[in-house]
């Protein structure tokens, strides 16, 4: 019959492809990576799409990511401040990088990263808690101190005393009576990494990496009171809706239900 009707042999076996099917997983594929604030890269958009029904492969996801433009942040390579303070105090790496914690808020972990505000560098503090990898204290400020590790810590909602060990860098932002009244009041053990060893912090430099990646990287806040405000934006998301490769997909505040 092909011969008859002069038509090529490969016609009769070809499939049209649905094009409303395309369309409609395009548009889905546009609207996560949107609200993830152009963070997720193919592999969590595919696990947004897994929940919503649709298959469709890595490669498919990436052409369909690369035909609308959409980069991730995680993408851009970024300009690292070297820290130059160093707490040279005889305290030891208790944490001794044992970052799997399933007892919720008994080991935190802490490091300061740097924000422009007009034309000054001004900088936040996080604290982490390590079971579940949520932020449960923050501040951010003008200045590198202990007080704003102290802001941190006062935003913290359960007991203090519940935290058994405190976890940071040999930053010099760590040293002060501040922060050392504060733990001997709530009897918070102190842990420090090695010298010139990020890895003995590697949930705290992995965190940041987060924050400076999808919520200070290329960004210029006007005023402090405009930092204050977005920050707290910022952690909300990151703990209620953010979805995180290393909780297998889960938020932190979810994994947190599925650990009680």
């Amino acid at each position: 019959m092909c011969e008859k009707l002069k038509i090529a042999r490969s016609l009769v076996y070809y499939q049209r492809k649905n094009k409303r099917k395309d369309i409609k997983l395009e548009k889905e594929i546009v609207r996560i990576f949107k609200e993830s604030r152009n963070n997720y890269g193919s592999r969590k958009i595919k696990h947004e799409l897994d929940i919503l029904g649709y298959q469709a492969s890595l490669r498919k996801i990436r052409i369909l990511m690369k035909l609308n433009g959409l980069v991730s942040n995680y993408t851009i390579k970024q300009y690292k401040v070297q820290k130059q303070t160093i707490n040279n105090d005889n305290i030891g790496n208790i944490l001794n990088r044992e970052f799997n914690n399933n007892k919720y808020l008994d080991v935190v972990v802490s490091d300061l990263t740097y924000v422009r505000v007009l034309n000054k560098w001004h900088y936040i503090c996080v604290i982490i808690n390590l079971s579940n990898r949520e932020i449960v204290g923050y501040s951010c400020g003008s200045h590198k101190t202990a007080e704003l590790v102290y802001k941190a810590f006062s935003r913290i909602k359960n007991n203090l005393s519940e935290i058994r060990l405190f976890h940071t860098d040999r930053g010099n932002e760590f040293k002060n009576k501040i922060i050392e009244d504060l733990l001997v009041t709530f009897n918070i053990k102190r842990s420090l990494s090695n010298k010139g060893c990020p890895y003995d912090n590697a949930v705290a430099e992995a965190t940041y990496k987060i924050i400076k990646t999808e919520f200070a990287f290329n960004r210029i806040f006007n005023s402090l009171e405009e930092l204050e405000l977005e920050l707290f934006d910022y952690v909300n998301w990151y703990n209620n809706i953010r979805i995180h490769g290393s909780l297998g997909y889960l938020t932190p505040i979810r994994f947190k239900e599925c650990l009680s």
